[in-house]
């Protein structure tokens, strides 16, 4: 028999009225009934969108009532790939999940206020509140906990390595607004537990973030340079299962580090520079069945920026849903060691995503799976396997280019080679031509595979089918 498990959100947490959702196991009578949190999206027209999230096992039905409408005419659930087909009538949604799920459900073709629904596998190892390695901080049902940093990190070093700092249900402060966690330490937050600050790891190892509550950083400005997850020469970093609610700069930030698995994480942003994952100078990164709806890029792949210096490699990205409200879906290559030799980008793959949203009309930042290599940097070894790419706003497919990009590149870049594009369909019309395009004889493009290349249904058989100009210093560019 199903299970679902879902927790109210805290008293004092912003909260969207624009659907009622309830779900039950099938086959039950009992229906449990979800809050709708409040997220921000889009920078440049904030508007308010709706997020729901619970856990289950076996098949539940997903009820949705919209009470500002005056009548559903159409819903579409995405990523389409997801195969979920909702029954309606005037004012209610219906239909059955069989499987974890991270959705979009837009009622009357309404992408901006429309409902996030994540459902999720039921969790497999939640901490004991009461274990001798567990520090519990439980939340107040009316009102807010405030932890003092020195007192609470003081607690938590003074416990064993493998110590677990549990956030319960309700909301919590941070003193200063960041939490800074030693090594050899998990933090979980309980579903329904919201914490109002952000999360530094700085040269620390062996750190786990996880659970099913939220970083809630809506109410903090742009420029305060927040963070939700901030990963600083660490090792061994795992983040799995949490909500993050609009910081102002990056969701995830992970710079100099190495062994770092982002895995099932769902994040919002509506800022001028809120990327969703930020990689520089960092190896071995896993990036696996996340949803990343932001402002800028959702994932991005550098070298040397800021006080992180050297190559970044080894990166796998995976079943992730990408929905890009500004800027790329996916860019490697803009920032390198353009004082010295650049960097050395390679051993990257994208693989099983689907592309909701590519929204851009700034010439030099369209794309949804960009590489531009600036800075003398060299990119290699690439590969896009098996990528969705539903109809955008306004975008390319792709963009390969050796760039000297204006406003952010000191230097051109060196060179892209050996790259493979498999499997990719794009369902929309309307796209800006895609661009594969080097910049001079120091800084080539070659080697570039486009194999199953599928455009409004039909496989692209010529470059020109497939609505890719090839321009100079590009070399050996084939389409199978």
């Amino acid at each position: 028999m199903g299970v679902i498990v879902c927790n109210a959100a805290p008293q004092g947490i912003a909260l969207q009225q624009d659907y009622n959702v309830r779900v039950r196991a099938c086959g039950q009578e009992q229906w449990h009934v979800l809050d709708c949190y409040q997220v921000w999206v889009d920078m440049h027209e904030k508007r308010a969108a709706s997020m729901a999230c619970f856990d289950f096992s076996d098949r539940v039905e997903v009820e949705i009532t919209c009470p500002k409408l005056f009548f559903i005419y159409q819903v579409d659930v995405r990523p389409l790939s997801a195969g979920i087909k909702a029954e309606y009538d005037a004012k209610t949604i219906r239909f059955t999940l069989d499987r974890p799920q991270k959705l979009s459900v837009e009622v009357n073709k309404e992408r901006f206020h429309n409902l996030h629904l994540f459902a999720r596998a039921l969790q497999e190892d939640i901490p004991d509140p009461d274990h001798e390695m567990t520090l519990f901080l439980p939340g107040r049902k009316g009102g807010a906990a405030l932890y003092r940093m020195e007192e609470l990190i003081s607690r938590i070093e003074k416990m064993p390595a493998g110590r677990t700092v549990y956030f319960g249900s309700g909301l919590h402060y941070l003193e200063e607004c960041t939490m800074r966690i030693p090594s050899h330490t998990n933090v979980y937050l309980a579903e329904g537990a919201v914490l109002v600050g952000s999360l530094i790891v700085s040269r620390a190892e062996n750190i786990r973030i996880f659970g099913r509550g939220c970083l809630w950083l809506s109410r903090f400005e742009r420029f305060t340079g927040l963070c939700a997850i901030r990963v600083s020469h660490g090792k061994n970093i795992r983040v799995e299962g949490i909500h993050l609610l609009n910081p102002p700069h990056y969701s995830v930030y992970i710079g100099g580090s190495e062994g770092v698995r982002v895995q099932d994480i769902a994040a919002f942003s509506c800022e001028g520079w809120s990327d969703g994952i930020d990689i520089m100078s960092s190896r071995d990164i896993m990036i696996k069945d996340c949803f990343l709806r932001t402002s800028d890029d959702c994932i991005a792949i550098y070298g040397r920026r800021w006080e992180y210096n050297g190559d970044s490699r080894d990166i796998y990205v995976n079943g992730c849903v990408l929905w890009a409200d500004v800027a790329h879906p996916t860019n490697i290559g803009t920032h390198g060691d353009y004082e010295n030799d650049g960097n050395i980008l390679e051993k990257i793959r994208f693989a099983n995503m689907d592309i909701l949203e590519h929204r851009e009309h700034q010439t030099n930042y369209l794309g949804c799976l960009t590489i531009n290599a600036g800075d003398k940097n060299t990119v290699r070894d690439v590969c896009y396997e098996d990528i969705r790419i539903e109809p955008f706003v306004h975008g390319k497919i792709l963009d390969i280019q050796v760039k000297c990009n204006p406003d952010y590149n000191p230097a051109p870049g060196k060179r892209i080679e050996h790259i493979t594009l498999k499997d990719i369909c794009y369902t929309g019309a309307g796209e800006v031509p895609s661009c594969i395009r080097g910049y001079g004889e120091d800084g080539k493009v070659s080697d570039v595979l486009l194999e199953n290349l599928f455009v409004r249904g039909r496989k692209a058989q010529t470059l020109e089918e497939a609505g890719i100009d090839v321009g100079p210093f590009a070399e050996n560019i084939r389409i199978n």
